[in-house]
């Protein structure tokens, strides 16, 4: 389960020119949701609106100035270790050692999780055969494509069987059987009782998969409920109109949450 409150963010960014002056940039303004285990939950909104952020900052790898987050009851900052033990986070198909076999990947980050080789080794098997990877597991990383890079991701990320998954984009890249075969794992870590957060701007994605949204623009939370819930918030017939409608309406100054 993840529980953020109030979560804030500011970074100083360098501007070109001669002066090189900085300028702050407030990439989360007191964002605060909750997200179940047995639930998908979608992070929606536009480019630069604080999702990856939000998702940084719920993997432990960036602090917040303020506000608090748990994952599984785990503080992310005063506890970090152990809530980083309950997570499984795909932020994309970088950071895979390419010399090695995605098998090896996958196996080598199930023991950085504290995982016993032999199991890891298990998990991985089990999840090369899920994702359908038999034919590149045993393949170098090395010239992989962006397809199979995200898939030897997304196993690395699961491989230690976490409570609480974050995935970024997760089909990014994916051709069309192996985008199916993606989402019919996030659904079946629904089906037991994982709590799955995810972003996405496939409209069609997000409709087929959450429970609940969550909408965010220039760090801010503008709306958050279940899919029926935010149709009625805008007052419009689809997801995909329905965002554009308070995302506009947030530009007008009016927040929705």
């Amino acid at each position: 389960m993840i529980n953020a409150q109030a979560l804030g963010k500011r970074f100083m960014v360098s501007q070109r020119g001669w002066r090189r002056a900085s300028q702050e940039v407030v990439a989360l303004d007191g964002v605060g949701f909750s997200a179940a285990d047995g639930e998908i939950t979608g992070l929606l909104g536009p480019n630069g609106a604080g999702k990856t952020t939000l998702m940084r900052i719920l993997a432990t790898v960036v602090k917040p100035d303020s506000g608090s987050a748990w994952i599984d009851g785990h503080d992310v900052v005063a506890d970090a270790r152990s809530a980083r033990r309950r997570l499984g986070v795909l932020g994309d198909a970088k950071g895979l050692y390419p010399r090695l076999t995605a098998r090896e990947n996958i196996c080598y980050f199930g023991q950085l999780q504290g995982m016993e080789r032999q199991a890891a080794e298990a998990a991985a098997a089990r999840l090369i055969e899920e994702l359908g990877m038999q034919r590149i597991a045993d393949r170098s990383v090395e010239g992989f494509s962006q397809g199979e890079r995200m898939k030897t991701a997304l196993a690395r990320s699961l491989v230690h069987g976490p409570q609480t998954v974050i995935l970024d984009e997760p089909t990014n890249g994916l051709d069309i059987l192996a985008t199916r075969t993606t989402r019919e794992m996030i659904l079946a870590l629904k089906a037991r009782g994982r709590c799955v957060l995810f972003s996405s701007h496939i409209m069609q994605e997000v409709e087929a998969l959450c429970d609940r949204l969550v909408i965010v623009n220039h760090g801010r939370l503008i709306a958050s409920g279940t899919p029926t819930e935010i149709l009625d918030q805008s007052g419009r017939d689809t997801l995909e109109d329905a965002l554009m409608t308070l995302l506009g309406h947030e530009a007008e100054g009016v927040t929705r949450a």
